[in-house]
């Protein structure tokens, strides 16, 4: 990003009934994008696909009963025809963190002349399937098998499903996915995703892998593999710029976090989200992308541990984090969380943006545990250095 027109204001910007590519090229030409070589290469792929995609359409929808909504067309097992076997295919976007993979693929989804087509977060595609399987064993029983169903479900809502940030790391997905997908794809639906690993790496080195081979197999077959290598890290970019330490937490703060927030995402609010660990779900207050946002009794002042924050820390590579408060004897739980919740979001290299009450090394000064506070102090301080900015996230 250059100038300063934001990331929202650049999603403003007309698209284009020419493509992908047309819709990169005005953005550079307007000093809303740098020109980026690998960027356009990528661009100019999308736009093939673009070309091969216009009016598709595998199969001739019916039209719903009254009243009917996903869930009842999902229960009545509606079969949807078979695509006639030429489907284009798909497009993978492998490449490092910031380097434009979710802005490229939301040009072409914008531009995609498809009349049902479907943009989500992997991640919550993969929570959605388990509460539909759930629904349907629940009516028919844990004997029935879900998956057909499921794929006709899937099928009948897009032909075109774009995945940002594609990853595998349950087995409980990974076991799931190669039948899954089998079927959407002899359905005609295309895919298009991005994603920090190739699919050849997809869970490696987890216990089972083996049996999720066939569906790496079956991705490579049905999609191409593009390497975007672009050098610069424009996400990283964006937080270079950005105080992430705000004091005291007032209205100024958050008007700060609010800023911060929008420069990272171009939203003002993100939507509400949950994540799956250990069969419980954690409620993230505000999510878009890999940004989430939340207060600090949202994620310090509930009962979790280790795997939540392992799970959050994962998923998301920057949280915005309102109010962190004093911390002492009195409110030591409030204060044991936090602590573990920063040991995670360093471990994993994540970004914080927060507003608190002190600077760290004032947040915990008297009584049991000061001291120990001092690490998670010393981390705070070092996470605000450009030296840990610009570090990539780790997974």
């Amino acid at each position: 990003m250059d100038g300063p027109i934001t990331p929202a204001e650049a999603q403003r910007l007309p698209t284009t009934a020419e493509g992908p590519l047309p819709a990169y090229r005005a953005r550079v030409a307007a000093g809303v994008l740098r020109a980026d070589s690998a960027q356009e290469l990528a661009a100019e792929t999308l736009q093939d696909l673009w070309r091969r995609l216009r009016g598709y359409e595998p199969r001739q929808e019916e039209p719903d009963k009254p009243g009917g909504g996903f869930m009842s067309r999902f229960f009545r097992r509606k079969p949807v025809d078979e695509a006639p076997g030429n489907a284009p295919q798909g497009l993978y976007m492998v490449g490092e963190v910031g380097r434009g993979k979710s802005m490229l693929m939301d040009l072409f989804f914008d531009c995609a002349d498809v009349p049902r087509k479907r943009r989500i977060h992997f991640h919550q595609f993969m929570q959605e399937c388990h509460a539909r399987i759930h629904a349907w064993r629940k009516q028919n029983g844990h004997d029935a098998d879900p998956i057909p169903p499921l794929a006709d479900s899937i099928a009948d809502d897009a032909a075109l499903l774009c995945f940002d940030e594609f990853q595998v790391h349950d087995i409980t997905d990974a076991m799931i996915l190669g039948r899954l997908f089998e079927a959407l794809f002899a359905k005609g639906v295309v895919m298009v995703a991005t994603s920090n690993t190739a699919p050849a790496d997809l869970f490696k080195g987890k216990p089972g892998r083996d049996a999720f081979l066939p569906f790496i197999h079956l991705i490579q077959q049905k999609v191409a593999v593009l390497y975007l290598q672009s050098a610069q890290d424009y996400r990283r970019d964006r937080i270079h710029g950005l105080p992430t330490w705000h004091v005291p937490a007032d209205g100024r703060a958050e008007r700060a976090l609010d800023n911060a927030f929008y420069e990272l995402t171009g939203q003002r609010h993100g939507q509400p989200k949950t994540l799956a660990v250990l069969g419980r779900q954690i409620e993230v207050p505000q999510a878009v992308g890999g940004v989430a946002r939340a207060d600090f009794d949202a994620l310090c002042g509930k009962p979790l541990g280790p795997a939540d924050y392992l799970a959050f820390s994962t998923h998301y590579h920057t949280l915005v984090l309102d109010g962190v408060p004093r911390l002492g004897p009195d409110n030591f739980d409030r204060a044991r969380r936090f602590i573990t919740l920063v040991d995670t979001l360093y471990e994993h290299r994540c970004k914080l943006v927060a507003s608190a009450a002190a600077v760290p090394d004032q947040l915990y000064e008297q009584g049991e545990n000061a001291a120990m506070f001092q690490r998670t102090a010393s981390r705070l301080m070092e996470m605000q250095s450009q030296d840990y900015l610009g570090l990539p996230h780790l997974t």
